[in-house]
């Protein structure tokens, strides 16, 4: 008895790239027989076995219905737009690395039932990719090229190519298409240029470059004499600046102290020789007024008998001396300290 048969069983893995379009096939031919109604439906396989199975897009009773799958909403539709014409084949728009797993096509016309499995998987192409120089770019120096892509489904192969100068890679170089370094052994100046790195794998291709720069050795010994004496310099002008602060501090101490001391000085005691000097200037001054005849009987007053500051009395000692006949100056006004002048008494004497 011939019954419903599905006839697309050529292909039962796919790979694809996500962000990419899939049509898994679902192809079917129907017998004499068949005379239910006819239902097509695509069913996603859990890994977990425990898990139940999601239907994912339906077709019966002459209708579609492709809302029972949330994650695949609006990207999954029926590859004709006429299931009854034997094809069931499902469109799967804008993969996702979450739709890889096992898919089941089931086909239903009563009396036959018939279903197919077909595997996809979803990879990523390699994105991102980097590259980097670890190691110092002298003559003699060992140099290592790294090459990592920051996404991509495994496995990931990488491939080192020179894309300067003669576009082959130093004989001393070796590289590790798993991990995507290169090794430079003993760098020399010819090794200078463009080095790109491709990485891929089954959906896709990514590729980066970097520029290598062999110099000859850094002059170390000069660097570490230039750092000593320019930190040897820096530390003397350091010490200049805080020694010219503290002398200025000093300085400016040093003159409010003095400043100080002279405000709160007493003024200086009278010296004997201003005293002895008032006393012979008032004298000559009294002489010079007197007349020849009153100059009579008078004698020179010795210097070693001029008072002394020490020899000043008080006013109450000076009423038992006669007045004089000669007005004396007025001391008080000239500062001087007043002092005795000798009178002449009625038998001539000096007193």
């Amino acid at each position: 008895t011939r019954s419903l048969q599905i006839t697309s069983t050529d292909q039962s893995m796919f790979e694809k790239a996500q962000g990419e379009k899939v049509t898994l096939p679902c192809t079917f031919v129907l017998s004499e027989e068949d005379e239910g109604p006819l239902d097509i439906e695509w069913v996603l396989i859990p890994a977990d076995s425990q898990k139940k199975e999601e239907t994912i897009i339906m077709y019966s009773v002459d209708r579609i219905f492709n809302h029972y799958y949330t994650p695949m909403t609006g990207r999954v539709q029926f590859a004709s737009l006429d299931p009854r014409s034997g094809d069931g084949s499902l469109d799967i728009l804008n993969l996702k690395s979450a739709d890889t797993g096992t898919y089941q096509c089931k086909v239903k016309k009563a009396p036959g039932v018939q279903s197919q499995k077909i595997q996809l998987l979803v990879l990523v192409k390699p994105a991102r990719t980097k590259c980097s120089i670890e190691g110092s770019q002298e003559i003699g120096k060992d140099v290592i090229l790294k090459c990592k892509s920051q996404e991509g489904s495994p496995l990931l192969s990488y491939d080192w190519r020179r894309a300067s100068g003669t576009q082959e890679l130093p004989t001393t170089s070796m590289q590790n298409r798993d991990t995507g370094e290169l090794l430079l052994k003993n760098a020399s100046q010819d090794y200078s240029g463009t080095y790109s790195c491709v990485v891929s794998n089954r959906v896709g291709t990514d590729e980066c470059s970097v520029s290598l720069n062999v110099t000859p050795p850094i002059n170390k010994a000069g660097i570490i004499a230039g750092a000593i004496i320019g930190t040897l310099m820096g530390l003397s002008v350091l010490a200049f600046l805080v020694f010219c602060c503290c002398k200025k501090h000093r300085d400016k101490k040093y003159e409010k102290e003095v400043h100080h001391d002279i405000r709160e000085d007493v003024p200086p005691p009278k010296s004997r020789s201003s005293t002895a000097r008032s006393y012979i200037g008032s004298n000559r001054s009294s002489l010079g007024s007197m007349s020849p005849s009153n100059m009579e009987g008078y004698t020179k007053t010795p210097y070693s008998q001029v008072p002394s500051e020490d020899f000043e009395r008080s006013p109450g000692q000076n009423q038992t001396f006669a007045p004089s006949k000669v007005a004396a100056p007025n001391l008080s006004r000239m500062g001087a300290v007043p002092v005795m002048i000798p009178a002449q008494s009625k038998d001539g004497s000096i007193v």
